[in-house]
């Protein structure tokens, strides 16, 4: 499995703000794409998902084990995306907030792949908690087991550590870095930060 994504050009009406890129991600590998802040780190990413605003144009391709993407509505691309907020919602609990994720089958399996992430994120006792009362790592940690039990082919991090401090930065960056990993999905992450980068082969700055 790999993501492929060639860009011609990803510009707005005046200026162009990326060109002649080329990123192939295998599964399993983190990717990290850095630059200055206006370069283009978080357009990319929304070219790969299919989420660009209006006013930036993609020309290129995208493609995610051989299938062509960027022809495809957002809601067919199987691809995850975690922001810096972690956009839990708040009318839900955490379980509801996870159970929300699982795609659709039997009830009780639905549920028990959430009682199952819940031990995996060592949180079996915050079920039916409030999010607004967990600390920002315990809602940066189930905002991750979110997105993966979507199952996505693959998954988008744009700055998901950035407000985290940084002792629990660093605990953070390796509980996700190892969860990827276990899944074997192609990774692509945005980041300022140095510590950040999972693997010097697989960076690219803008």
């Amino acid at each position: 499995m790999a993501l492929e994504i060639q860009v011609k050009q990803l510009k707005t009406a005046g200026a162009v703000l990326i060109e002649h890129l080329r990123l192939q991600v295998p599964s399993g590998v983190i990717h990290t794409v850095m630059g200055a802040s206006g370069s283009g780190k978080s357009s990319l990413l929304a070219a790969v998902c299919g989420t660009l605003p209006d006013g930036l144009q993609f020309e290129g391709e995208i493609a995610l084990n051989g299938r062509r993407l960027d022809a495809l509505p957002t809601e067919r691309r199987r691809v995850g995306i975690l922001f810096q907020d972690d956009l839990l919602f708040a009318h839900m609990t955490v379980f509801e907030n996870l159970l929300f994720a699982v795609p659709p089958g039997a009830r009780a399996e639905r549920q028990a792949r959430v009682t199952q992430a819940l031990l995996d994120l060592e949180m079996p006792e915050f079920a039916d908690t409030d999010p607004a009362t967990l600390s920002g790592g315990q809602r940066a940690r189930v905002a991750l087991m979110r997105a993966l039990l979507a199952e996505p082919q693959a998954l988008l991090l744009d700055e998901p550590f950035s407000r985290l401090d940084a002792a629990l930065r660093g605990r953070m960056r390796g509980f996700v870095f190892e969860r990827v990993r276990q899944r074997q999905i192609p990774v692509l992450l945005v980041t300022h930060d140095d510590a950040d980068i999972a693997d010097n082969a697989h960076l690219t700055r803008l």
